[in-house]
């Protein structure tokens, strides 16, 4: 079965090659045309800029797939675990009653023996606390128990469940997504190493109903996954995801729980973990399903708060950023964020608009195209090699041109302006999105 994987995984490297080849002859005749097309100090320079920056993503690419593989082999090498200690499954709820039923009925059904399910109702004025009652007691050796709060947010309601559990482990587990039923024997087998304190799961969209969810599945598998998997080389996954995250209790309580200062908690604790030298990794087998939004305007609120959470998570550790005592580690980690969350958003909108400029100034849109060309190429080479490694649905594919011509821009525009009102800490909401019922 190895063998196959390796050469599987080898055939889509090879691919992958050939398409970052066909980027590099991209890029060179941009080099070449736009030289020639291109007057002027501020366009010379701009243009300079930019392929210096398309260079540095080609960099990023090669990297994260290359140590994205090296993870895929080393996981393949390694054997199922017989670890098996209590676990404490962790749903914290806020007017989930769409969706908290299906959520708790597939935890039940984990193949694991011991472990526990507590859901921490967080106030809810819906029916969730109705709903998730129905479940409370014994039923085929999982006990599952249902805590109610007053609102108090997110992570009050885990720290709520972290000091209620009787498990060594906490798997964290959000009321609108359901599990596998391997992930706990999956994600159990790192901890055998006693330097892990988490596990981040893989998370995918289960609603492919529409155009936008499709592309947000492609986004989980290509822009998500690809750099857990490369960060999981290493042990330095930078967010262990809401949906799915496997905890060392003791490790959170070492870090005093989770924080409510951000609106990023679980970007917020791994940084956390990573800042007190905990090692954090990822596994792919470990998959929690999990509702996207359907509504361009759910999906901008979800980035809008996503964004500023992470960058609230980085501005609390930004000491790391300079500090040489800090763990080098998490140094690394939030320059890298910074690229991810504000560099590459900023540069990626001025090319757009550089680029439309020159096609408006100068007659011809032929750099504009060759601009979009090169990075829907880089999408394309990632998104064939993360569906290829994780089996999934080959009409993702695809999607990628689509992903780089409307979707991309629209969420860079997003994360822009939010990052702006964080620099400038414009008061916000937490922005809780409308369920459907997916699950």
């Amino acid at each position: 079965m190895a063998v196959r994987t390796r050469f599987g995984y080898s055939a889509t490297l090879l691919i992958v090659a050939l398409v970052l080849f066909a980027f590099s002859y991209a890029l060179y005749e941009t080099l070449i045309r736009v030289r020639f097309s291109v007057s002027g100090p501020f366009l010379e320079i701009s243009m300079l800029v930019l392929l210096g920056f398309l260079l540095l993503l080609i960099l990023r690419y090669v990297i994260l797939l290359w140590f994205s593989y090296l993870a895929q082999l080393e996981a393949c090498t390694t054997e199922v675990s017989g670890f098996a200690p209590f676990v404490s499954v962790l749903v914290p709820a806020y007017n989930e009653g769409e969706v908290v039923e299906a959520s708790i009925r597939s935890l039940m059904h984990l193949n694991y023996p011991r472990y526990e399910v507590i859901v921490i109702d967080d106030g809810s004025s819906d029916d969730t606390f109705v709903k998730s009652k129905r479940f409370e007691g014994t039923r085929g050796g999982v006990t599952v128990r249902v805590i109610r709060q007053p609102n108090a947010g997110k992570a009050h309601a885990l720290n709520t469940g972290v000091n209620a559990a009787r498990g060594e482990f906490v798997l964290c587990v959000d009321a609108d997504s359901t599990l596998d039923p391997q992930t706990l024997r999956r994600a159990l087998g790192h901890m055998e190493d006693p330097h892990v304190g988490a596990v981040a799961g893989n998370v995918k969209v289960v609603n492919r109903r529409n155009l936008l969810s499709r592309l947000q599945a492609l986004e989980y598998v290509q822009g998500l996954n690809l750099v857990r998997k490369a960060q999981a080389f290493f042990r330095a996954v930078n967010i262990v995801p809401g949906p799915i995250g496997l905890f060392r209790r003791r490790a959170i309580l070492e870090v005093g729980g989770y924080a409510t200062d951000t609106f990023a908690e679980d970007c917020d604790i791994t940084l956390s973990l990573i800042a007190h030298r905990w090692l954090v990794t990822y596994e792919p087998g470990a998959i929690a399903y999990t509702e996207a939004p359907e509504s361009l305007q759910d999906l901008l609120k979800q980035r809008y708060r996503w964004t500023r959470g992470i960058l609230q998570a980085v501005r609390k550790h930004r000491r790391a950023l300079v500090d040489p005592r800090c763990s080098k580690s998490l140094g690394f980690t939030l320059w890298y964020m910074l690229f991810e969350g504000v560099l590459w958003p900023a540069m990626n909108c001025f090319g757009h608009g550089l680029f439309l400029y020159i096609s408006y100034t100068h007659g011809t849109a032929l750099p504009l195209v060759i601009w979009f060309t090169q990075l829907t190429l880089l999408d394309l080479a990632a998104s064939i090699y993360c569906v290829v490694s994780e089996e999934e649905e080959l009409s993702l594919v695809p999607y990628a041109v689509l992903y780089r011509l409307f979707f991309a821009p629209t969420i860079d525009v997003a994360k822009l302006l939010a990052s702006a009102e964080e620099l400038f800490r414009v008061r916000m909401s937490w922005g809780k999105l409308q369920r459907l019922g997916r699950i």
